[in-house]
């Protein structure tokens, strides 16, 4: 039975890694929001914006993906507390550093440093939290953290849309800063220190991949996420393009759409989190979710004339329907053992986030044999086959205990 102290202790960690995780977002989504003004201020021509911003989205999903192995193996060498930190510094100091960007080449370097750092808040917190609390209620802490943090996007798109770009990079920059100092009083899960007196390996990546069940556990736990970044990351992402194949009515407003999405994906956060924990299973809640996901992206691809506020509208229940993010996350961080916990829990959201360089080449390819809408319904049906495939060969994780070691 749990103390006052120690429900306190772990309120006060899932109200830094929510904290932690809202900085994270907002400095993740700050760059689509401010990338057209951004460009534009340091010259790059009006007709390579949208390219050139794919290109930097690139390099900083690159950054994301790099990070997500090495805070990863860092946090169950090292402890999961070191990476929360670590991570919050990095990318606090390159997104202070981006405001002083001058080219395409310094802002390319930047947005990769940053996505290094980005990488492993989510992970370390969505650990800590899951190794904290008991086996009941971890899925609450894990919804917490997750809704919470991702009203970051909301603060980003105020933030790029009230102040100059730079002066927007070194608000993010200076709100991780602040939150370092919240590092007194959140204590390292007892889990790890009890891992960590084990002979036992630790953080070692390559354990993925020696055991083929291991391994495609792994790889399907990565894949029941990937429609969520193509639904950000392209249909909302370049969402003035759709509106021309599709006949809007207005300008689809790209910046607040992702502020509406990411409006729906807390609100989705907050509801996948209880009914998971109210009927008791992750797997069934997912596979709603992830069906409604697929209607709105029919929705949305065969719709015509579209207003600007019914899209607006359409991105609000994007979000909600693509919300089972805490869900996968923290299915992600119950289907493995304590000494490779971190490693997975950190890495698959990276990667997660790091499809969308393959997804975005893939789209770009079919846009040009056959058109924008086209190309956008052949990989919305790829991606949501291949998560349903995923989904179907996970192990149902709701209630498990999670204080064993993979060997």
């Amino acid at each position: 039975m749990q103390t006052a102290s120690s429900r306190r202790n772990i309120g006060f960690l899932i109200l830094v890694a929510s904290l932690g995780y809202f900085v994270d977002i907002y400095d993740l989504l700050l760059f689509l929001i401010i990338k057209n003004k951004s460009l534009a201020d340091i010259g790059v021509p009006v007709a390579d914006i949208t390219k050139t911003g794919l290109f930097l989205m690139n390099w900083q999903m690159a950054g994301l993906l790099a990070g997500g192995f090495l805070w990863g193996i860092l946090g169950d060498k090292k402890g999961r507390l070191s990476v929360l930190f670590g991570s919050i510094l990095m990318y606090s100091a390159a997104n202070i550093l981006n405001g002083f960007a001058y080219d395409v080449t310094s802002y390319a370097v930047l947005r990769f440093i940053a996505g290094v750092g980005l990488a492993g808040e989510l992970g370390a917190g969505i650990t800590l939290v899951s190794e904290s609390m008991s086996k009941e209620k971890r899925g609450y802490g894990t919804m917490l953290v997750a809704g919470i943090g991702l009203s970051g996007a909301v603060a980003a798109y105020f933030v790029g849309d009230l102040f100059q770009w730079r002066t927007a990079f070194f608000v993010g920059g200076g709100l991780g800063i602040l939150l370092l100092l919240l590092r007194v009083g959140v204590f390292e899960s007892g889990m790890f220190r009890t891992m960590e007196r084990q002979d036992v390996e630790k953080g070692n990546f390559f354990m993925l991949l020696r055991s083929r069940k291991r391994f495609f556990k792994y790889l399907n736990c990565i894949l029941i996420a990937v429609p969520l970044w193509f639904v950000v990351g392209i249909l909302v992402g370049i969402a003035p393009d759709f509106g021309k194949a599709l006949n809007a009515r207005d300008l689809l407003d790209s910046g607040k759409g992702v502020m509406f999405t990411y409006i729906g994906i807390s609100l989705g956060d907050f509801l996948t989190g209880a009914l998971s924990q109210m009927f008791k299973t992750r797997k069934k809640i997912v596979f709603v979710f992830l069906t409604l996901t697929f209607l709105a992206m029919l929705f949305y691809l065969f719709s015509n004339q579209l207003t600007a506020t019914a899209f607006y509208i359409l991105c609000v229940v994007f979000g909600i329907f693509t919300g089972y993010w805490a869900v996968f996350v923290t299915i992600a961080s119950e289907q493995f053992g304590t000494n490779i916990r971190a490693t997975v829990t950190t890495t698959v959201p990276n990667v997660v986030r790091g499809s969308l360089i393959p997804v975005t080449m893939l789209f770009q390819v079919l846009r040009g044999g056959f058109g924008i809408v086209n190309a956008a319904l052949i990989v919305a049906c790829l991606t949501v086959a291949l998560a349903y495939i995923a989904l179907y060969n996970l192990d149902e994780t709701y209630g498990r205990d999670l204080d064993f070691v993979e060997d």
